[in-house]
């Protein structure tokens, strides 16, 4: 059960309505996990929204690594909406599902893509440290270019922004959805 009313359309003030409306009509498709709770808060949800739409659909990093990167945010955050909602994603872009298993678990996986390496790399350097050492950022330059790093780093921070926003919450997955970690921990 979520800490906070997740909002269904009819219980929209006009404000939290606009917003619901153009989610519900963009790319997303509709308006689920962390948008339910971001409603209550309409100017946040329409720029959080925007930046989303940027970062997940139209940013330089490939569709494989962006949804592999994800899956890694959720993991480090233990955001298990966000793993539920981009683990089948990653996999059906090529992430092995032997791969997911141990990020699950919090291991480092055994690689076969050096693109899935150094996206690995990259990513949970920033989560744990807040930063990455010249080798890994050099690996990730050298693999996404500077316009592509930029964005990988902005979606580290645009998914952990949601993982938050999922775990002070309490979003709940759906019944017969899965995640490695329960929602309240």
């Amino acid at each position: 059960m979520s800490r906070i009313a997740l909002l269904a359309r009819e219980d929209l003030s006009p404000a939290q309505a606009e917003v619901y409306n153009s989610i519900n009509a963009g790319a997303r498709g509709g308006v689920r996990g962390p948008f339910r709770v971001l409603l209550h808060s309409p100017d946040l949800a329409k720029r959080v929204e925007q930046l989303g739409v940027y970062v997940r659909f139209q940013c330089k990093v490939p569709e494989r690594l962006r949804e592999f990167s994800i899956v890694l945010v959720s993991e480090h955050w233990h955001a298990a909406y966000e793993w539920y909602a981009h683990a089948s994603l990653a996999l059906k872009q090529g992430i092995p599902e032997v791969v997911l298993d141990a990020v699950a678990k919090g291991e480092r996986p055994a690689f076969t893509e050096e693109a899935d390496e150094i996206t690995y790399d990259y990513v949970t350097s920033l989560l744990k440290t807040g930063r990455a050492s010249d080798p890994v950022f050099s690996r990730a330059q050298a693999l996404l270019g500077e316009e592509g790093l930029v964005d990988l780093t902005g979606l580290v921070g645009y998914y952990t922004l949601l993982a938050l926003q999922l775990n002070a919450f309490e979003v709940p997955i759906p019944e017969d959805g899965y995640a490695p970690w329960p929602v309240k921990g």
